[in-house]
């Protein structure tokens, strides 16, 4: 997420008395659902005489739009209420909308979105412009499906969103993986690397055969960013990078960043298209897979726990497609989730329709609709369901759930993101000579202005 242009933070904004348009009622409920004192059934006839939930999300999959008319709206019209889903083709879109809307003084119950599936960057930034309904999560009759226990490492996904603590302020929707595919008709597997130097060495005897897609693309930032904690000089992999930019300082990122910047540079001739000066990095995984499909490169590594199985059922993988580990004990997963803007205009509906998504019945259906793997946690259902749920999964080739459970590590912390991002543009796509420290600072420095 880029700088919001607000003058101003929510919280300095009502210090300094600007008047605001605020739904007393709103605020009424707001603050009696957050303190527990209200029943469910109290939410949920709320949400009736609401009516309708604004839903703001991505609308760039058909299958995931199929899944919200066909399932996720008469679901929620045997509740009471209308779903009306905003197409958006970036999450940023919405969030702007929100500050801009709280930016105005349209306050509790007065804004135009109830709901966002976002995660990361866009859920910090609402949370630093104090813009957000407030620690719902927990509180839902189908949080019980969600693992909450800090004492529990598998709470981690839940607990923090890119490194940033999520306070309950937004609800586990779906989550990801970031997995690697290979060819097999064309790579044996004795020649299949698990790690960033074996990535080398079978570049150097089959130079051009891989390549990543492109930073800022969000799934080439998480390639540096997995090539960053492998390369952590101190052998800690990804847990300084949970920190925030403020708590770890400019200088330290960079001494951390710099041995993976310096391998990405290194191979950048062994890429695709690499030996004529240029590497053809991709912009997006769409691109990515016609490349793999074609076979001019014959890896394919992107967000997508299921991707290998649903790119063989429709075609756009090629039949030998499978997972392996790469690189181990570096494979970022993450969940996406959604949050509810302070000034939803239906905050009850907005509450019932993240109850909804919580259900074992839609995630099920969400998974067999889109292939996108379940927000809630398995080990907290019945046995029935959680046969169920593993069911309607699409399933892995080459690899077991195991396999990729064993290799996972965090995202990292929202704050670092765009500086990383920032340094790679820099020291790579622009072949800078500025030191990767020079940059590094540089990069801070004009995201804090």
């Amino acid at each position: 997420m880029r700088k919001i242009a607000l003058g101003v933070s929510i919280v300095a904004m009502l210090a300094t008395g600007v008047a605001q348009a605020q739904d007393p009622a709103a605020t009424e409920f707001r603050e009696g659902f957050l303190a527990g004192s209200l029943d469910w059934s109290a939410v949920a006839e709320r949400a009736k005489s609401e009516g309708t939930v604004n839903l703001y999300y991505w609308g760039g999959s058909d299958p995931l739009n199929v899944w919200m008319d066909s399932i996720v709206a008469p679901a929620m019209a045997e509740l009471g209420v209308t779903l009306n889903p905003v197409r958006i083709t970036g999450t940023k879109d919405a969030v702007d909308l929100v500050l801009a809307e709280l930016g105005s003084g349209k306050m509790v119950g007065e804004g135009s979105v109830d709901a966002i599936w976002l995660n990361g960057e866009n859920f910090s930034t609402l949370k630093k412009q104090d813009a957000l309904f407030g620690a719902f999560a927990p509180l839902l009759p189908n949080a019980k499906n969600i693992e909450w226990d800090e004492a529990d490492p598998r709470s981690l996904l839940n607990l923090r969103d890119f490194g940033v603590l999520t306070g309950g302020a937004e609800v586990p929707w779906s989550g990801e993986q970031y997995v690697c595919a290979v060819n097999a008709d064309r790579v044996s597997a004795e020649d299949v690397p698990h790690s960033f130097d074996g990535l080398q060495t079978y570049l150097e005897a089959n130079p051009g055969k891989f390549i990543y897609v492109k930073p800022p693309h969000y799934i080439g930032n998480t390639f540096v960013q997995e090539a960053v904690y492998a390369h952590n000089p101190d052998g800690t992999g990804a847990a300084p990078f949970q920190q925030s930019l403020d708590e770890l300082g400019a200088a330290e990122l960079a001494r951390l960043i710099a041995p993976g910047l310096e391998y990405l540079k290194n191979i950048e001739p062994l890429l695709l298209g690499g030996d004529s000066g240029t590497p053809r990095y991709p912009e997006d995984s769409n691109a990515l897979d016609g490349l793999f499909l074609n076979g001019e490169v014959n890896f394919n590594c992107k967000f997508g726990l299921y991707a290998v199985a649903t790119g063989l059922s429709q075609g756009t993988y090629p039949e030998a497609a499978q997972e392996f580990v790469f690189p181990e004990g570096n494979m970022i997963k993450n969940k996406n989730y959604l949050a509810i803007p302070a000034n939803a205009p239906n905050p009850g509906a907005a509450l019932v329709l993240a109850d909804y998504m919580s259900t074992v019945e839609a995630q099920i259906s969400k998974l067999e609709f889109t292939g996108m793997p379940a927000g809630i946690d398995p080990w907290l259902l019945s046995d029935e369901d959680a046969a169920a749920l593993a069911a309607a999964s699409p399933g892995h080739t080459g690899l077991e759930a195991a396999d990729l459970d064993a290799n996972i590590a965090p995202d990292t912390n929202a704050t670092l993101v765009d500086v990383i991002e920032a340094t790679w543009l820099e020291y790579i796509e622009r072949d800078s000579t500025d030191s990767i420290e020079t940059i590094v600072t540089r990069a801070a420095e004009n995201l804090n202005q």
